[in-house]
């Protein structure tokens, strides 16, 4: 051990802590240590001023940036408040090298040390080209640039919306000439085109005239001019600001940026339709020159003017030389007029024969009406009125006739009457619905019905019927009864 412990401290383990006699160093509680180090840090570096490159960069939601600056062989941890990073011209981004102002500071919370940052510039020209860049090829990526997104611009746009300052020498020369060249209605949005704020102000006016309705009150402008005068590259960055960029990308409207003079070019310049050199361009490239269209109309109107007249002339020469080859009103009518004259020299021929055709007829009719004549018609009328005329005798004895036949024809339906016999005593043999006609179709049946005048039997046919059979009657038939005829010379009766 030591020679200087052993003469200022005892080295024995101690289980509790005691002051001593002649120890100056009380004790100091972790609070009472972070707060003398706040102190001594924020009076020694109240003002510092740092170089170094953005890492770790995030925006939280209160609006505070926290971020850190690094170099080769440190890192420093950084934050911004809300009101000093809504005045930072540029939006901070991994990898931009920055010149940070502001004053150290400890967390104790953390036990780190830290800068708060009250503002804070790119490290130079190189550090602005690198960040514009860096954003140009991001936007580049997402196809804000890209050709086919742009859009023609209208030939003869109404109302052309302007957003620009309204102090400056810009929205004079566009209205200059715009007037000299083709007057038309101007929206003016008035924005900041410089410094803090500049790039919302700008990226909202774009945005206004993109939702205006079309039956509002003030016009809907057919084509917005995003304008500005020329500068250097820090004076021209909020029209590299992204929310520019992607304002104008989205606009609902074509758009024309002219940002600068010729040689001066911003990321807007890639996302509008359009890009023209300096404002008084733009203001020539929206609209056309109205002397330029009164004379082309007027040439226009010549030229329809001798294409009429050509056309007309050359009709009329067309129509001449049909009209000569065509026959005229004469040689069209001549046939029908000769024809006419035929007919009408026919007609007068026709009539007069006519005449003395009708004249003949008259003369030989009027010669068949005698009185001699009529009164032998007459006569001769009468007679076969007389012959015409019916008999009684004739009709009498028609009648009588009528009625012989009558009665006869009723006593032949009285014979033909199959009841009749059967009152007599006859009987009819029937089998089913079948009239039995012989012994053979009998046998076949075997049991038949017989019919009388008042029902009917059923009947077995045996065998042996012809031993058991009356004498009166044999196996063999009768022969018929040769019929004779009646004194009338009618047939007689079958069944009398």
């Amino acid at each position: 051990m030591s020679p200087e412990f052993d003469a200022g401290y005892d080295v024995s383990g101690r289980l509790l802590a005691e002051d001593r006699a002649g120890d100056n160093a009380p004790p100091l509680s972790v609070s009472e240590l972070s707060g003398l180090l706040k102190r001594t840090v924020e009076d020694r570096f109240g003002h510092v001023r740092l170089r170094g490159e953005i890492s770790g960069f995030k925006r939280a939601a209160s609006g505070h940036l926290y971020l850190a600056l690094k170099d080769d062989n440190a890192v420093i941890d950084g934050v911004m408040w809300k009101g000093g990073a809504g005045r930072l011209a540029f939006s901070p981004q991994d990898g931009v090298e920055v010149i940070a102002t502001g004053k150290l500071t400890t967390y104790p919370g953390r036990s780190k040390y830290q800068i708060v940052i009250e503002r804070m510039e790119l490290a130079g020209e190189g550090a602005l080209m690198a960040l514009l860049e860096k954003l140009k090829a991001k936007l580049a990526a997402e196809g804000l640039f890209a050709p086919d997104r742009k859009r023609r611009l209208p030939f003869l746009p109404r109302t052309i919306g302007v957003v620009t300052s309204p102090t400056g020498a810009v929205i004079r020369d566009i209205l200059h000439r715009l007037a000299d060249r083709c007057p038309t209605n101007v929206l003016l949005w008035p924005v900041l085109v410089q410094g803090e704020g500049a790039a919302a102000q700008v990226a909202r006016a774009v945005r206004g005239f993109s939702a205006m309705p079309a039956e509002g009150p003030l016009p809907r402008p057919d084509l917005v001019i995003v304008a500005r005068g020329g500068g250097s590259i820090e004076d021209l960055w909020s029209f590299n600001e992204e929310i520019v960029v992607r304002a104008v990308a989205e606009c609902s409207i074509p758009t024309i940026s002219a940002v600068g003079h010729e040689t001066d070019t911003t990321l807007c310049d890639y996302a509008a339709d359009v890009r023209a050199p300096t404002p008084t361009a733009a203001a020539e490239m929206a609209v056309p020159v109205r002397a330029d269209l009164l004379a082309m109309l007027a040439e226009q109107r010549l030229r329809m003017d001798r294409a009429v007249r050509r056309g007309a002339g050359q009709a009329r020469e067309r129509l001449d030389m049909q009209a000569r080859l065509m026959p005229t009103p004469d040689m069209l009518l001549a046939p029908q007029r000769q024809k006419a004259d035929d007919l009408s020299d026919r007609l007068g021929r026709g009539l007069t024969h006519r005449v003395a055709v009708a004249r003949a007829a008259l003369a030989d009719k009027a010669g068949a009406l005698r009185p001699a004549l009529l009164r032998q018609h007459l006569q001769r009328a009468g007679e076969r009125l007389d012959r015409l005329r019916p008999r009684p005798d004739y009709l009498t004895r028609r009648l009588d006739e009528s009625s012989v036949a009558l009665d006869r024809l009723s006593r032949l339906l009285a014979s033909l009457n199959p009841d009749l016999p059967l009152k007599r005593g006859y009987a009819l043999v029937m089998a089913g619905d079948r009239v039995v006609r012989d012994t053979g179709a009998a046998r076949a049946a075997g049991i038949v019905t017989l019919r009388f005048a008042d029902g009917m039997v059923a009947a077995q046919v045996g065998e042996n019927l012809e031993k058991a059979a009356p004498d009166n009657i044999s196996g063999k038939e009768k022969p018929a009864r040769k019929l004779r005829p009646s004194p009338e010379g009618r047939q007689e009766d079958l069944f009398s």
